[in-house]
């Protein structure tokens, strides 16, 4: 754990533990269990007039999605986050081919709400509050852990790689489902690799985030940085909103909203990567960070003791 260095170094108050998952992972665990009920309906409409293979094989695909998703909302970790985030929206995907024409026809209404519940869970997924509940889910003891925001550019990239996931998950499948075996056969080895090696990427992203530990707190970004940016509670003088025109080290990779800056007392050896395979060290007094939920941040700090501005 890259947070165990700093673990037992200073002699600090232990805070509460990592609260319980938020009203909001409640509210996306109710939109996620009833979606059945409208998405159902609709997507066997949609798959009326296909071949028993082909109607087998949707099923197959999609009530193993809604399993996978719901066993991860109920044990909410880094990882299920992923999982949670790849898989609502490939059912929004799934819920509008269903409501489109050509679809559920008399079951329209279905299909509309179907719709609209499958958005509302990716809206639930990658709310702000959400992440952070999933993140603390694999905290350890006394850790607090808040997600970083993603900058446009790896979002950009997420996208591609969600949907080169999701195709690679579909296509092999339904292609032996319709007898293209040949086919069928190369698309489901080639998607296996494309699903594990996208999945990992992806989890990438779930794995940004700032987190304080007892003797001080740690920037935790493994798709910056190989190593994790440790700063002891009696270093730190400041931690609050970045400053106009201020000269710290820029941790964000260009994510937009408020970013928080930490200042220390003493250098901070911090990582960084000036090429593709050059990573070099920089010393830093104040760097910026950029978590999804700034003000939650600052309020962890002062309840630590550490110093807010």
């Amino acid at each position: 754990m890259v947070t165990a260095a700093l673990h037992g170094q200073i002699s600090a108050p232990v805070p509460k533990p990592a609260p319980p998952p938020s009203t909001g992972v409640w509210v996306l665990r109710a939109l996620w269990v009833v979606m059945p009920l409208g998405g159902g309906p609709a997507l066997a409409a949609a798959l009326d007039g296909r071949t028993d293979a082909v109607r087998t094989v949707s099923t197959v695909l999609a009530w193993g999605t809604w399993a996978a998703v719901l066993v991860a909302l109920l044990v909410p970790r880094a990882t299920s986050l992923t999982v949670v985030r790849v898989a609502t929206p490939a059912a929004l995907a799934a819920m509008a081919w269903a409501a489109g024409p050509g679809g559920p026809g008399d079951d329209s209404d279905r299909g509309v709400v179907a719709v609209i519940s499958a958005a509302l869970a990716v809206a639930g997924a990658f709310a702000p509050v959400v992440g952070d509940a999933f993140v603390n889910g694999s905290a350890y003891g006394a850790e607090r852990r808040f997600a970083l925001r993603c900058p446009p550019t790896l979002a950009a990239l997420a996208v591609v790689t969600w949907i080169v996931v999701a195709a690679g998950a579909v296509a092999g499948p339904l292609l032996l489902a319709v007898e293209q075996w040949v086919a069928g056969g190369v698309a489901l080895v080639l998607g296996a690799g494309a699903v594990v090696a996208g999945a990992r990427s992806l989890h990438g992203l779930a794995r940004r985030w700032i987190v304080f530990v007892p003797s001080g707190l740690v920037v935790h970004d493994p798709v910056a940085r190989p190593d994790a940016v440790m700063a002891p509670r009696r270093m730190i003088t400041r931690l609050g909103p970045a400053p106009v025109g201020t000269d710290a080290l820029d941790l964000t990779l260009g994510a937009l909203g408020l970013a928080i800056e930490v200042e220390t007392s003493e250098t901070l050896p911090v990582t960084v990567r000036r090429s593709r395979r050059d990573l070099g060290t920089e010393a830093a007094t104040r760097i910026l960070v950029t978590p999804t939920r700034p003000a939650a941040v600052l309020a962890e700090a002062a309840a630590r003791r550490i110093p807010v501005a």
